[in-house]
């Protein structure tokens, strides 16, 4: 007898449906496995095998072939165990061809027959429902991520044995429910308020936040650059329903997540040592980069001019496009890649006060060319972090200053003017815009354009830099709660540009 059941492969952060064929036949007892399955799913059969035996079910001494189609695609990892041993069963007889109609399942197996959880139960969910199915069959401990996808039952399993009585009718579980979102805990991440000095870092952070724009920090060690990096979650916007659910999808891909709603933006700080493929995706089975894992949030790159160049300008196309594309074994992927970079970066390489700096201007020179001008071109701000005084380090008399929750209300209105704004065009916020976009709500005055003009003919400026000036401006007159761009604002964002994209010493 033939059997199908459907389940779900993981390529990349989605998921492809593939249908597991069982045929058993009269013959000597064998149990060949076919479909271009990877070490993982060839174990697949011992584990059957042992599972369904210590599950008091059958498993038939007869000629076994299961077929992973669509044949062409590479299968890899555990998570085919409970559709291979239904399709056993289904085909032995020892369940109803019927109970399975429309459903799709998904799961590993232990040798005792209990079901053990796999990556990525939201995306496969989300490919379920993409797929028609009405029911989707995981283990309990994926139950709750996998009914984040509206729309699809999902029945919580805990053993093989429960499996077969459920398609038995002899009983049935409650339909999985979602578990409550996390805790938001951006109000409780540490605060801009334990930062003493820095105005110019701290005002170059909220113009980030609340545009979502790529901020370079530059200065001597101790001056606070990774201090104030840090504190960046504190004064973010939690994500939108839809930018969760990105998230969560992405985490669970990446083992990452709890099986809840992710309630705050993500926020990745990958060693300098880091590969190119570390950061922006790859491997045999291509796997997310950090860039990918900070979707909708935030990759800190600290000492980022200690980072293998390789690494670094692969970066360049994700953060342009915002996705990142993959080609491996004659087949590309892309991976979401919608992040704030944030940078903190030494002015020279002895990193000595400006006095007893030993650096000569070859040194210089060399140090700044490690961060090469295209990938400068794509950073919106430039900040220069200079040592805070003396005296704005002693705290003499109790100052209070501004803590994160107020900034954070700030960041959250200028949002909320950009959600309202760019409502129905794809962008969740300024740096989303696209060149359209950027024309369209980033006009300018007559004594702006002017400006400008002068900026772009002075060689300052790129294409690209002028549309993120733009993008910048728009931003900082959304903080400023103005409908329109002032020569004021301009100005601003102007003065945030790098002086010429060949480098930090430029």
């Amino acid at each position: 007898m033939l059997a199908s059941i459907p389940t779900f492969a993981l390529v990349g952060v989605d998921s492809r449906e593939v249908t597991v064929e069982v045929d058993v036949r009269r013959g000597l007892p064998a149990f060949t496995l076919v479909g271009l399955p990877d070490a993982a799913v060839r174990e697949a059969r011992e584990r059957v095998r042992a599972a369904l035996l210590n599950s008091s079910l059958d498993f038939p001494l007869q000629r076994l072939t299961a077929n992973l189609a669509p044949a062409s695609m590479r299968k890899a990892g555990p998570s085919f165990d409970l559709a291979l041993a239904l399709g056993v069963l289904a085909a032995s007889g020892q369940v109803p061809f019927e109970a399975v109609s429309g459903t799709a399942v998904c799961g590993e197996l232990s040798l005792s027959g209990a079901l053990r959880p796999f990556r990525g139960a939201l995306a496969t969910a989300l490919g379920a429902r993409a797929a028609g199915y009405e029911r989707l069959i995981v283990p309990v401990e994926n139950a709750s991520e996998a009914a984040l996808a509206d729309g699809l039952e999902v029945l919580p399993v805990g053993s093989l044995q429960r499996l077969a009585d459920l398609l038995h009718g002899r009983w049935r579980p409650e339909p999985a429910r979602p578990r409550p979102a996390g805790n938001d805990t951006g109000p409780h991440a540490p605060d801009l308020a334990d930062v003493r000095g820095q105005a110019d870092a701290k005002r170059a952070l909220e113009i980030a936040a609340a545009g979502g724009h790529n901020l370079l920090m530059v200065g001597p060690p101790g001056a606070g650059k990774t201090m104030v990096a840090r504190r960046l979650p504190g004064i973010l916007p939690p994500p939108s329903f839809d930018e969760a659910l990105e998230i969560t999808r992405i985490q669970g891909v990446a083992g990452l997540g709890d099986g809840r709603l992710a309630a705050e933006r993500p926020f990745r700080a990958p060693h300098h040592t880091i590969s190119p493929s570390g950061l922006v995706g790859g491997g045999s089975y291509p796997r997310p980069g950090e860039i990918t894992l900070a979707h909708r949030g935030v990759l800190f790159l600290d000492e980022v001019a200690e980072f293998s160049r390789a690494a670094l300008e692969a970066l360049r196309q994700p953060l342009e496009d915002g996705f990142a594309e993959i080609t491996r074994g004659q087949r590309s992927l892309t991976f979401p890649a919608r992040t704030m970079l944030v940078a903190a970066c030494n002015p020279c390489p002895c990193a000595r006060p400006a006095g007893d700096c030993r650096c000569n201007d070859v040194d210089r020179l060399r140090y700044s060319r490690r961060l090469s001008g295209p990938l400068l071109d794509r950073i919106d701000l430039v900040c220069q972090a200079a040592a805070p005084p003396a005296a704005e380090l002693v705290d003499r008399h109790g100052e209070a200053l501004e803590r994160s929750s107020v900034i954070r209300e700030r960041v959250i209105s200028a949002r909320e003017r950009q959600c309202h704004r760019l409502g129905g065009s794809g962008a969740y916020c300024n740096a989303d815009m696209d060149g359209r976009l950027t024309r369209r709500h980033g006009a300018l005055g007559d004594e702006a354009v002017e400006r400008l003009l002068g900026s772009v003919e002075q060689g300052g400026l790129t294409g690209r830099g002028h549309d993120r000036v733009l993008r910048l401006a728009r931003t900082i007159a959304d903080l400023a709660g103005r409908p329109c761009i002032s020569p004021t604002h301009l100005e601003e964002a102007l003065g945030y540009r790098l002086a010429s994209p060949v480098g930090i010493a430029a």
